[in-house]
């Protein structure tokens, strides 16, 4: 042990020596290295930070441990004869069916429903078209995690009386009452006079569409405006480990309610966030599959430039390895030594490379205000297949100098 301890040292202590004595030579040569590291791992960062962005749009949207159920919904793109087979199937769900989950669901923490139709504003002289009005009930706030910076949401007894309440989005309370205390004004929807109850905080937009464009009222308000229209039920569960559990005591309370026999299909749809988050991580992996193998091509390229530089310092040593191989150092200590100080050069490429990514992704955080987040795991392969790749560029170049004739060598002054 002492004595690999001490042959490793040497070599290791040698190598250095070697870089170090050619300072502007061993950057030149690491500069393929250091930008392939930092390639590698500012593309992880950007595909890990879309990964967080997505995921964090969704739990704005969406809450966490929440599902949804409705005629038609799923996780995964319909294709037309999907669609249209599920429209024909499945059954409209109505407030009996809410009720009916509500009861006899004894996973769920909270069940809510909500119901959702799109209008065009007017009032004052101020037009906004698009505005997604959403009938809702009481606890649709702690479903989904809303945050209401001003006022209240809307309660349980505004939902049995089908009061003429709304809470506001963001972008609704800036266009009608801008500067101005919302909470106590009348908003006009479908000529009806609704009372601002509440303000929920911006939540800003999700694939280009503004979250903060949206109507709350009751939901049985809405039904009496705008009539039977898609019913969602919305169902949260009371912990992450929970979420299956809840998310089967739902379907099955569902089925029991439509009177579905053991083998019949479901005639109701069922999403829930952890299946648009796994989506999300298979979409962001087949991204990170694609891209990541094309910035290590620069790594291999910095490599052929490793292996060039070695040749030239096996030529430039070739005295030094006849003269160690005379005094009894053999043919796997030389090549141990070679592929040990292009192992070196490469690592601390690696490293050069990693604090370059650190640099960069701070930079296009703190001036873009993206969230990039450099993993462990893009570490670690930036800085193993630099290393690797360096070990092998110098197999070739170590393998010639431990072949040298030692006697040949000696004769050798340059």
């Amino acid at each position: 042990m002492r004595y690999l301890f001490s042959f490793y040292a040497d070599a290791a202590r040698i190598a250095l020596q070697s870089i170090l004595a050619h300072k502007l030579r061993a950057f030149l040569t690491l500069i393929g290295i250091i930008i392939g590291v930092a390639a590698v791992v500012v593309v992880g960062a950007s595909v890990s930070g879309l990964n967080t962005y997505v995921t964090d749009r969704v739990a704005k949207l969406l809450g966490a441990n929440h599902f949804m159920m409705a005629r038609v919904a799923s996780t995964k793109h319909l294709s037309d004869d999907e669609f249209e087979r599920m429209n024909r199937r499945n059954k409209r769900l109505n407030w009996d069916d809410y009720e009916w989950v509500k009861e006899h669901c004894k996973e769920c923490s909270e069940v809510g429903a909500e119901v959702g139709s799109q209008v065009d504003l007017k009032q004052d002289g101020i037009e906004f078209p698009g505005c997604i009005v959403f009938g809702v009930t009481a606890n649709m706030s702690e479903i989904e995690d809303k945050t209401i910076v001003e006022g209240r949401f809307i309660s349980n007894d505004e939902v049995e009386r089908s009061a003429l309440v709304c809470v506001l989005g963001g972008d609704i309370k800036d266009k009608y009452f801008p500067n101005t205390d919302a909470i106590g004004q009348t908003l006009k929807v479908r000529g009806l006079p609704m009372r601002v109850v509440g303000v929920e905080e911006k939540r800003g937009a999700f694939f280009g569409d503004s979250l903060d464009r949206h109507i709350y009222i009751p939901a049985t308000t809405h039904l009496q405006i705008f009539g039977r229209n898609g019913l969602q039920i919305h169902g949260k569960a009371p912990t992450r480990e929970n979420f299956q559990p809840t998310i089967e005591d739902a379907r099955v309370t569902m089925r029991n309610k439509h009177r579905l026999k053991g083998g019949e299909e479901d005639d109701f749809g069922l999403v829930n966030v952890e299946d648009l988050n796994n989506q999300i991580d298979q979409f962001t992996a087949s991204i990170a599959a694609v891209v990541v193998p094309i910035t290590l091509i620069t790594l291999l390229v910095g490599g052929i430039v490793v292996m060039n530089i070695m040749l030239v310092s096996v030529t430039e040593r070739t005295f030094e390895i006849g003269l160690r191989k005379a005094v009894g150092a053999t043919r796997k200590q030389i090549l141990m030594q070679f592929l040990i100080e292009s192992g070196m050069l490469c690592a601390f490429g690696g490293v050069i490379g990693l604090l370059m990514a650190w640099g960069v992704v701070t930079l296009i955080t703190a001036l873009a205000g993206i969230t990039m987040t450099i993993t462990i795991g893009y570490i670690l392969l930036a800085i193993i297949v630099s290393s690797v790749i360096g070990m092998i560029a110098g197999i070739y170049p170590a393998f010639k100098a431990a072949r040298l004739d030692p006697i040949i060598a000696l004769t050798k002054t340059t």
